[in-house]
């Protein structure tokens, strides 16, 4: 019995997906198709591929192995099918997009959709890490990252530079200044990025080597909640400049030993740059001033 290419392009979209359905919503096939077309694939190897949990499906040994041949071929498998149909304009395709911050992210996204509104996009945050391991395991089309992991097989171009800034309410002492000290800072309750994130790592570094313990520390899992306990007086917060719009309430403050600045850059898995949902996405970041 030989792998059939709907076998392979299964199995590549329920790992990029994380669940059978949401691969079957992706190729508009059945749940039932998708389950065949995988149990085929096992039939075939003569091994197990996936395990089906509550949370979604991990990779077994023997899938890891095949996931990053399945996925280039799915990949490939697109490409060939967007050629057949020509260089028309894109009316239809599906990009998946992921970051570690909302901003500058949404912002291209908007003008993404804008531009290619036929287009459905596909948008999470994730911690850094959670970020680049997801990257490695190619289960995205994009990614938008702060000091990605240089890697061979990813295309990297930086689009910003950020140094790291205090975020508190405007009433709060420290937005009356001009620039905050990292013992200001630690007097005070601090939220930060769960264990995982790049600010995490660098704020706790900063704070171990300027010998301060903060108050209190409360850690949370991304941006937005951390800027909702803000806004609700828990405390206040340190992340990269810029990850949000501007809505009035918070003041981002400069820390002083904090001045250094940091690439973030659009990162593609190299054998999805052919695709024309990636290409598209390239041209928005031309027609853009790139601050690096």
């Amino acid at each position: 019995m030989s792998v059939s290419t709907h076998q392979v392009k299964s199995f590549a979209h329920v790992v990029r997906e994380g669940s059978i359905s949401g691969a079957a919503r992706r190729l508009g096939v059945s749940q039932s198709a998708i389950s065949q077309h995988i149990a085929n694939l096992e039939a075939t190897v003569g091994a197990q591929v996936l395990i089906r949990g509550r949370d979604g499906v991990t990779l077994t040994p023997v899938g890891q192995e095949l996931f990053e041949l399945a996925d280039a071929y799915a990949s490939l498998n697109q490409q060939i099918e967007e050629r057949l149909r020509g260089h028309a304009a894109l009316d239809h395709g599906h990009l998946t997009v992921i970051a570690n911050a909302p901003q500058p992210a949404l912002d291209l996204i908007a003008r993404y959709t804008e531009r290619y509104p036929k287009i459905s996009v596909d948008f999470t945050l994730f911690d850094w890490s959670s970020a680049m391991q997801r990257l490695q395991e190619r289960r995205v089309d994009i990614a938008i990252v702060t000091e990605p992991t240089r890697q061979t097989d990813f295309y990297i171009r930086p689009i910003a530079r950020t140094r790291y800034v205090c975020y508190t309410r405007q009433e709060t002492s420290i937005a009356q200044q001009a620039e905050v000290s990292l013992a200001e800072i630690a007097a005070h309750t601090l939220i930060l990025p769960e264990t995982g994130s790049l600010t995490q790592r660098i704020v706790s570094k900063a704070l171990a080597d300027q010998r301060l313990t903060p108050k209190r520390l409360v850690t949370m899992t991304t941006f937005p909640v951390m800027k909702e306990a803000i806004l609700q007086g828990i405390g206040v917060g340190i992340f990269l400049e810029a990850s949000s719009v501007g809505d009035g309430c918070l003041t981002e403050v400069p820390i002083a030993e904090l001045g250094t600045q940091f690439t973030t850059s659009v990162v593609i898995p190299k054998h999805k740059m052919g695709l024309r949902v990636t290409q598209s996405f390239l041209a928005i970041l031309d027609e853009l001033p790139i601050d690096v």
